[in-house]
């Protein structure tokens, strides 16, 4: 059983990525510009993170379930987090810490949800 990886969308956040990291550093969790994500789209982002094995994290619920349903046709994705802006930071953090500490990347493959839980 793999642990999870996060991979966050360009529109991400940072403060998330941050405060996940600063509260439990075993968690790997790849910035946006860490994978030079920037002017990619869904569908190429969705591409390099399973390539990658890692789950997206991302603000995107306008375009992103519609290109996730598309991708996952023909390919495996390693699943998506799809965050509200809306949500306070601190309750993102904790579930985002809390999918890694109770549940398997195999657990999220081709899945798609929205936080908060």
């Amino acid at each position: 059983m793999a642990s999870i990886q996060f991979q966050a969308d360009a529109d991400l956040n940072q403060a998330i990525v941050t405060g996940v990291i600063r509260r439990q550093p075993d968690i790997n969790f790849q910035t946006a510009t860490e994978a030079d994500l920037e002017g990619l789209k869904d569908l190429e982002v969705l591409a390099l993170s399973a390539k990658q094995q890692r789950i997206l994290v991302t603000h995107d619920r306008r375009t992103m379930p519609t290109e996730f349903a598309e991708f996952v046709v023909d390919n495996q994705s390693s699943g998506v987090l799809i965050v509200s802006r809306k949500t306070a930071l601190e309750i993102v953090i904790e579930e985002l810490i809390l999918i890694w500490s109770v549940s398997t990347a195999e657990e999220w493959i081709n899945r798609i949800a929205k936080l908060p839980l």
